[in-house]
């Protein structure tokens, strides 16, 4: 059965770092294009960033670029979210996601993604 396990969330202040994890399982984790997104009390699901198989292209939300930072290890079946320069409107649950390669077009539809994990919170204090 395959698994997504977010880990790292916690309550910093505006302009610290975090590095959030997704440890990935029941499936064959190369093949699978992984996935951020994250989600505020009353607001839309909104992607945050993506990286491809091998960990070659990756791609961001506007609202993160040049702040946060997507990583995998495929030897640890892991995708990680680098978030500096945090500000409060990033609180959020981040969930990770996978989407088999071959068929994601679009990194930033939710749509696309076949696994997701359960969340892990963001909370940024001014």
């Amino acid at each position: 059965q395959e698994h997504l396990i977010e880990s790292g969330g916690g309550l910093v202040q505006a302009g610290d770092s975090l590095r959030i994890s997704c440890a990935a399982s029941g499936f064959s984790f190369t093949d699978y294009a992984m996935g951020w997104f994250r989600q505020a009390p009353g607001k839309e699901r909104e992607w945050v960033a993506a990286i491809s198989w091998a960990g070659v292209r990756t791609y961001y939300a506007d609202s993160v670029k040049c702040r946060f930072t997507i990583s995998r290890d495929n030897t640890k079946n892991t995708v990680y979210l680098q978030m500096n320069t945090l500000k409060p409107e990033d609180t959020a649950a981040y969930f990770c996601a996978a989407g088999h390669e071959s068929r994601v077009l679009n990194y930033g539809s939710g749509a696309q993604y076949d696994y997701w994990g359960r969340g892990t919170q963001v909370t940024v204090s001014s």
